[in-house]
């Protein structure tokens, strides 16, 4: 028989939610007046001892509600464990001293990863490793929903980026498509899909990614030396086909210039050999020594 799957209700995701805390200058007024009261109260004998203790007693229980908040910065605020709101306003601030606050930066945070060793589209081993800048935009969901939201994200990038290599080859070749993009060569492609995959993993912790950079990009040493002989060899390639391509024009040229002006009058054979010497000394990438001919072609 099929086992049936227990129907498993989905657990509420806990989202940020603003809590309005009191003016804590106005409260440190109230607080130093109080214990002034008292005090003097007892010294002088205004009221009743009790009465002047009560007074001091209450200004103290005050002062544990008081915090101070820096730009960019929140605190989360819990009571009994329930969760009462997130503050975020700036500079001395007061609350009921029964809640407990943590305080969390909201400031833009660099993670710079070191180099992985992960294989490309190709299977060739890389080195790759990037820069990272985050910031947290929900602090109940970064502190509630994630046991460590630093170390969520330090794992996380780290499986991005691996993950970033399989999707792209290192350089282009033959047994790409022309406009397929690479990583050593579409940097801004590969950053914004390095910056989208992240904010997808970062959206279940209240975090987002504002810019995402490669940093280091390398073939692994085992395989580094063959790849750059193969860089090389291609560069050669390149630069050898250009060099014929421009020898070819400079011939033609020639032979078209002489026919134009009728210096000389030559014939295929002629024609093939002068071709011939130019295209040698065009195309060579040594120094060419003159053969003087004392005779004719033909002997």
């Amino acid at each position: 028989m099929q086992e049936k799957t227990p129907n498993i209700n989905p657990r509420p995701v806990r989202m940020e939610r603003p809590y309005r805390s009191i003016n804590g200058y106005g409260v440190s007024a109230v607080v130093l007046l109080l214990i002034a009261i008292g005090v003097w109260a007892i010294v002088q004998r205004l009221m009743p001892l009790p009465m002047s203790v009560l007074l001091i007693v209450v200004g103290l229980v005050l002062i544990p509600g008081l915090y101070m908040l820096q730009p960019n910065e929140g605190i989360i605020l819990t009571l009994f464990g329930q969760y009462q709101g997130t503050d975020r306003s700036e500079g001395l601030r007061w609350t009921n001293p029964l809640q407990s606050g943590q305080k969390i930066s909201l400031r833009a945070r660099n993670l710079n990863t070191p180099p992985l060793k992960v294989n490309d589209k190709r299977g060739n081993p890389v080195e790759i490793g990037a820069a990272v800048v985050w910031r947290v935009y929900d602090t109940a969901q970064a502190v509630f929903e994630i046991d460590d939201y630093n170390k969520f994200v330090a794992i996380q990038s780290e499986a991005a980026i691996r993950h970033l290599a399989t999707l792209y080859a290192y350089d282009s070749g033959d047994d790409l498509p022309s406009e397929e993009t690479t990583l050593r060569a579409g940097l801004d492609t590969v950053a914004d899909a390095l910056r989208d995959d992240l904010n997808r993993r970062f959206a279940s912790a209240g975090v987002e990614v504002l810019d995402a950079k490669l940093t280091h990009l390398a073939y692994a040493p085992e395989i580094a030396q063959v790849m750059l002989r193969r860089q090389q060899a291609v560069a050669i390639v390149s630069a050898r086909h250009q060099i014929v391509s421009g020898a070819v024009g400079m011939v033609e040229a020639a032979l078209k210039g002489l026919s134009e002006r009728n210096l000389v009058v030559l014939d295929d054979e002629r024609k093939a050999s002068m071709v011939s010497n130019l295209l040698v000394v065009l195309c060579s990438d040594r120094e060419t020594q003159p053969v003087v001919n004392t005779g004719t072609l033909y002997t």
